[in-house]
């Protein structure tokens, strides 16, 4: 049975190939125009910066170079239910300079479009084994980020060989701009 998170909850994966799903709905709004959410994975070394430009995943770079981790493509609309976005991750494979993967997502364009997180509703991110499909946890953003354009969902990270997943739910309102500046080296 999965397990839903709280913001700064930590929870073991215990998984070695797991699916990072994540799902929102758009509120009715006046912007007239379409809303295209991306989810970004940094893949991060002890230094909590990018192993190198090829370990930012994103809808342009849809893999890891050691192709641990996939980017299964962009969802241009967020229609429907369930998962709009998945990145799958084995384990098995992953090169060990990765201690960190940060999972963000963002609004495309949000500036000219004048859109933020506030007109998104039903902000997930949940994470299921990729063998048995038995979801092992979900986490549900609750804030409202009426002025963010990027949120970190959360965090996968390696202590002292075991994988776990922190719930970050942290906004910003500078895009995926102010996260590629943070971590690249």
């Amino acid at each position: 049975m999965a397990i839903n998170l709280q913001k700064g909850q930590r929870e073991n994966i215990n998984a070695p190939k797991f699916t990072v799903g994540l799902g929102w709905d758009i509120n009715n709004t006046s912007t007239g125009t379409g809303f295209d959410l991306d989810a970004s994975l940094f893949l991060l070394g002890e230094d909590k910066k990018l192993v190198s430009d090829n370990h930012f995943i994103f809808y342009n770079n849809l893999e890891s170079p050691d192709k641990s981790v996939i980017h299964t493509g962009d969802n241009l609309t967020g229609e429907g239910s369930g998962d709009d976005e998945q990145i799958k991750i084995d384990l098995t494979k992953i090169d060990s300079a990765i201690q960190e993967i940060t999972v963000v997502v963002t609004i495309h364009d949000a500036d000219a479009r004048k859109q933020n997180f506030g007109q998104v509703r039903n902000s997930f991110i949940r994470i299921f084994n990729t063998d048995t499909n038995e979801e092992i946890l979900k986490y549900e953003l609750d804030e409202d980020f009426s002025i963010e354009t990027a949120v970190e969902f959360g965090r996968i990270y390696n202590r002292n060989g075991e994988w776990k997943f922190e719930a970050v739910g942290a906004g910003q309102r500078d895009g995926l701009d102010k996260f590629v500046s943070i971590y690249q080296k």
